[in-house]
């Protein structure tokens, strides 16, 4: 919603033809980009992010992605949350927000499942049991002690956390926000780089960064305090053409980049070659600023400031501080594959019981299975079932019956065709971002208050079912049905 569909489109194929990965934001995406172009490259991007609001987080979205991003918050208002104007919230963008259209769409400043780091932990465990594959990222905030924060961060098993400075952001933020909130990247990277060192945690994670990057010297920099990845959004939008008029959220963007007016995009003229051009230029320009200080690979400088910068004179205290980081002794493998950090045995993508039933409905269909035992350690039942039958590994209907006590996210992200009955008592997060299935938990109101917290948070699709009353609010849009 905050771009037309012309240059988000313009943008992710621009991007991912030049090697990278575009990021949707945090309003959904349209399910028509999922088939390939021509040139094979995909229309849709890798990067699908999952922020507060959850709008357009469905099942679907969630198992396509080759990286799911938690937006915790954005570099130029943290702590803010975010707001999409009514003006804005045309027909088109209501379908893939799942709201309705001529209504303001707003993101809480909190995620409402998430207020302790094991509640994060939990989020990136469902996200992970319905895409396996993907890498998983939390997307954080320079600010003071955010290196304890990225601590508790890669604890919880996030896979990279990207860093946003507070140059960076978007055009639609208040002023006073822009001006006044927010620190530089290079501190709040530095210090999330030199926290997780001092604590054996930095072979678990990657950084990457962003905030108003343009050259090759910032990339540069950038990767010296610690980053290995580089996230690009303002420079790419005027490589498109915007003409930065700072008028992202009365939708009057005058190239049709901000706006969803039918008069304003039709002139807009950016294509994905533009975009291609300036990545690869980039590229070019962090190579010439490479080899100027004899590296032959970014992997080669990562986190080498202190022995790369030279710092001297009384006026650069701050300076040494930013670049006094503990060297780091990654290995050559470790430094040349980020992607591949924190991709330790310790994580499991499903619950034990529902890998076997995975295991066993592979290639079937219209299966109901009952008087299935479950206790408090299978947590997120139902979303690796719905990430099976979102890759077509598995067909439905499929209904199973269960008895006991479930454990959190029971229902996660269910989709179309799936059933799960529970008899008995359920944790928190119960029906957690429901993208068509159906869920139900019997249970007696004598004996237990019902689900857990936040049941139904993020839904995407028709009501879950219960019997009782849910100590958690039912979100709008879900009308639970009393059961027996």
């Amino acid at each position: 919603g905050a771009l037309s569909p012309e240059a988000h489109q313009v943008l992710t194929i621009g991007v991912q033809r030049a090697g990278g990965s575009a990021n949707t934001g945090e309003g959904g995406e349209d399910p028509a980009w999922y088939e390939p172009g021509p040139d094979g490259i995909r229309h849709d991007a890798a990067i699908k992010q999952v922020a507060s609001g959850r709008f357009g987080v469905t099942a679907t979205y969630l198992a396509r992605a080759e990286q799911l991003e938690i937006k915790i918050a954005q570099g130029s208002k943290p702590g803010e949350g975010g707001q999409l104007p009514a003006r804005k919230a045309t027909a088109y963008i209501a379908t893939l927000r799942r709201g309705q259209a001529g209504r303001a769409y707003i993101s809480p400043p909190p995620h409402h499942d998430i207020y302790s780091i094991e509640d994060l932990a939990q989020l990136i465990a469902d996200l992970r049991a319905i895409n396996p594959a993907a890498r998983i990222g939390v997307k954080l905030v320079a600010s003071r002690g955010v290196g304890t924060i990225a601590a508790g961060v890669t604890k919880a098993g996030a896979d990279y956390i990207h860093l946003a400075g507070g140059a960076g952001g978007t055009g639609a933020s208040p002023l006073s926000s822009i001006k006044h909130v927010g620190v530089p990247w290079e501190l709040g990277l530095s210090e999330v780089h030199q926290v997780l060192l001092w604590n054996g945690l930095r072979d678990r994670v990657a950084l990457r960064t962003d905030g108003g990057l343009q050259r090759g010297r910032d990339l540069l920099m950038a990767a010296l305090l610690g980053a290995e990845e580089f996230a690009l959004g303002t420079a790419a939008l005027v490589a498109i053409g915007c003409d930065m008029a700072r008028q992202c959220h009365l939708d009057t963007c005058p190239t049709g980049i901000a706006t969803q007016r039918d008069d304003l995009r039709a002139k807009f003229t950016g294509t994905p070659e533009q975009v291609e051009r300036f990545v690869l230029a980039l590229a070019e320009d962090l190579r010439e600023e490479l080899a100027a200080i004899g590296a032959r690979s970014v992997g080669e400088i990562v986190g080498e400031a202190r022995s790369t910068l030279r710092v001297s004179g009384p006026g650069d205290a701050g300076i040494r501080r930013v670049v006094a980081s503990p060297p780091w002794t990654a290995g050559p493998d470790r430094r040349a594959d980020p992607a591949g950090a924190g991709r330790h045995s310790a994580r499991v993508a499903a619950s034990p019981m529902e890998a076997r039933l995975v295991g066993a409905l592979r290639g079937h269909g219209g299966v109901a299975l009952d008087g299935l035992a479950i206790t408090t350690s299978e947590r997120s039942f139902g979303a690796a079932l719905t990430g099976e039958v979102e890759r077509g590994s598995i067909t439905t209907p499929i209904r199973i019956g269960l008895r006991g006590a479930a454990g959190q996210s029971f229902g996660a992200f269910l989709g179309r065709g799936l059933e799960v009955r529970l008899t008995g008592v359920a944790n928190d997060y119960v029906a957690k971002g429901l993208s068509g299935g159906t869920v139900v938990v019997a249970f007696d109101p004598e004996r237990h208050r019902g689900p857990g917290g936040a049941p139904g948070s993020g839904v995407a699709g028709r009501g879950a079912i219960r019997r009782g009353a849910p100590r958690g609010a039912w979100p709008t849009g879900v009308a639970p049905t009393l059961a027996g």
